[in-house]
């Protein structure tokens, strides 16, 4: 249980002010918090997975500047992309992913090489036969983390037209991919 704890406080510290709160709160404003929710899990899930037991590998295939420059251009792309299609969408939303597969994808690609992953991978060499306590935690972790921009996005979606926000999440996309590349190229 130790290592729970410890990758739960490790990750929800490492995840406060992160670019994915913004993004959680975006996507809560155009969706229901539930599929949020639910979208944080699994891509959180795929990616906390990806750190735990390909982490080394991937670390010494890629260098993980790139693997911060991809997640930037792909920040950039989803901002393009949400600006680019400002007609107003029914809930289903208006990606072939759906809101649950556009939630889902966007957190396993902002979540890479992030410093959230990072802490997971750490939390993974510190107790290596903690594996599902990691995984459980630094998940945990996330849920808190993002729930508390999930219920100011829902909020926010009860008194701004669906146009706005959308046009919000797009420069927030675009705000978060453009940060994305600035630190990867100091």
């Amino acid at each position: 249980m130790t290592a729970f704890f410890a990758a739960t406080g490790v990750v929800m510290l490492a995840e406060m002010g992160d670019k994915t709160q913004l993004i959680a709160m975006a996507f809560a404003a155009r969706f229901l918090w539930k599929t949020v929710m639910v979208g944080i899990f699994v891509g959180s899930l795929a990616n906390h997975l990806v750190a735990v037991l390909g982490g080394t590998y991937l670390a010494a295939m890629v260098s993980p500047e790139y693997i911060r420059l991809a997640g930037a251009f792909a920040f950039i792309g989803f901002g393009i992309w949400t600006l680019l299609d400002l007609e107003e969408a029914e809930e289903q939303g208006n990606s072939r992913y759906g809101p649950f597969g556009t939630v889902a994808i966007t957190f396993f690609l902002g979540e890479m090489g992030d410093k959230t992953q990072l802490a997971a991978f750490t939390m993974a060499a510190e107790f290596p036969e903690a594996f599902g306590f990691i995984i459980a935690g630094t998940v945990t972790a996330m849920l808190i983390a993002d729930g508390a921009a999930i219920a100011l996005g829902s909020a926010l979606r009860r008194y701004l037209p669906p146009r706005r926000m959308k046009i919000a999440a797009g420069w927030i996309f675009l705000m978060c991919g453009g940060a994305g590349l600035v630190h990867g190229m100091m």
